[in-house]
């Protein structure tokens, strides 16, 4: 059996790593894994496919500013692309992030209604139901649900500069994607189902797979953060992302600053030099690190970690401190609380400062120790890579009538 699998990125990011974990499990079963990917790929177990090069990109984002066209470009790598499916025939075909600069969306999905393969789409945002953007629940916008016009993020990702096409795209998308006659759509958290359900994929068949994450590589371990960075007995409070966008709520974490005592010390990791030069001097701000060991490490090393995002499909990032027995606290926003309860962190409403300020008291005045075990309790339950992926070998084997011998 193939299964040919189509990203933005592969084993760099959190949609590459999911991708890549996929394909571990595929192999695992003893298929062949193939990964396409568009932009920065890594090392993977699969047979690694690029699609385009940087140039192709380059064009297509200066379109996309352009004409609000997104996805509407990279016609000869998309073509070159199909040509690479048909030589392979695979079983499944499973998409992810298909916007990013990298693909042509009408190309492939009117590739996609005749070929005779069943499609996976693994949903990690909103982009998919959209006219424009890939999340909108921070301004509010239910446009969506009808029909985008007006978009009023048009300046935010995929940024357009000039025109406004948020109408028209909602219809190319509403009329391409639901196209398919074989698609089935796995949003990643049950929050983003729900939305899925409200959009034009509401007939589709639709099924929730969250994410997993390597427990063994996200596991509390002893190490030398603390003396390093100076930071002592000091309440470590840790945020961690990439990019540190507004969604990401980096403002939450300098207004708290401002709130608490010199007993805490706030650690940020994945900011820009930029962002790092404007902190106030007592926040350690670091940049991004592609190393699983060093982020668990920050991850055994923290008492809490919190991550005050204003939007969020699941929230890996929660995911992996749980994994570390490390409490968090996250803003009630999108799937994010779905991956914690009351014995590992705090839910507390979107913007809240003062709840936020409280539920890291809370943490504090329990300790971490309170709250580890069930912390990596729920993340080998719940979150362990082996078992969430496995969902979509059941998956493929479920489209294909294939028996669970087979």
């Amino acid at each position: 059996m193939k299964v040919f699998q189509i990203s933005s990125e592969l084993n760099v990011g959190s949609v590459g790593k999911i991708s890549e974990q996929i394909g571990e499990s595929i192999l695992k079963e003893g298929w062949q894994s193939f990964i396409a990917y568009g932009r920065e790929g890594s090392t993977t177990t699969s047979k690694a496919i690029k699609i385009g090069n940087k140039l192709g990109v380059y064009f297509h984002v200066l379109m996309t500013r352009l004409t609000d066209k997104h996805g509407h470009f990279s016609f000869n790598a998309t073509n070159k692309l199909i040509d690479c499916i048909d030589a392979i025939r695979p079983d499944i075909i499973h998409l992810h992030h298909l916007h990013g600069y990298f693909i042509n969306i009408e190309v492939l999905f009117k590739y996609l209604q005749h070929v005779k393969i069943p499609v996976v789409w693994t949903f990690h945002d909103c982009w998919s139901f959209t006219g424009h953007c890939a999340y909108y629940d921070q301004i509010g916008c239910a446009k969506w649900k009808d029909h985008c016009r007006q978009c009023p993020q048009i300046q935010s990702y995929p940024k357009s500069l000039l025109l406004d096409r948020s109408e028209s795209n909602f219809t190319e998308k509403k009329n391409l994607f639901t196209s398919v006659p074989n698609l089935t759509i796995v949003p990643v958290s049950y929050w983003l189902a729900d939305e899925t359900k409200k959009s034009f994929f509401k007939e589709c068949q639709i099924r929730v797979i969250q994410n997993g994450i390597d427990i063994d590589k996200f596991s509390y371990r002893e190490n030398e953060v603390r003396p390093k960075f100076n930071i002592g007995n000091k309440f470590m409070i840790l945020g961690v992302a990439s990019p540190w966008d507004i969604r990401k709520g980096l403002k939450y974490f300098i207004e708290l600053y401002d709130k608490l005592s010199s007993d805490y010390q706030i650690v940020l990791i994945g900011l820009s030099a930029r962002q790092i030069s404007e902190l106030p001097t007592g926040i350690i701000g670091l940049e991004k690190t592609n190393s699983i060991e060093e982020l668990a490490n920050f991850y055994s090393s923290s008492d809490v970690f919190v991550n005050p995002t204003l939007e969020e499909a699941l929230g890996l990032t929660n995911i992996e401190s749980l994994s570390c027995g490390t409490p968090v606290i996250t803003f009630n926003s999108g799937g994010s609380p779905e991956t914690i309860d009351r014995e590992t962190g705090i839910v507390v409403e979107k913007g809240d400062i003062e709840g936020l300020k409280s539920a890291i008291e809370e943490i504090k005045e329990h300790g971490k120790e309170y709250y580890f075990n069930n912390c990596r309790k729920r993340a080998e339950l719940h979150f362990k890579k082996q078992d969430r992926f496995s969902e979509y070998i059941a998956l493929y084997k479920e489209l294909l009538n294939l028996s669970e011998n087979e």
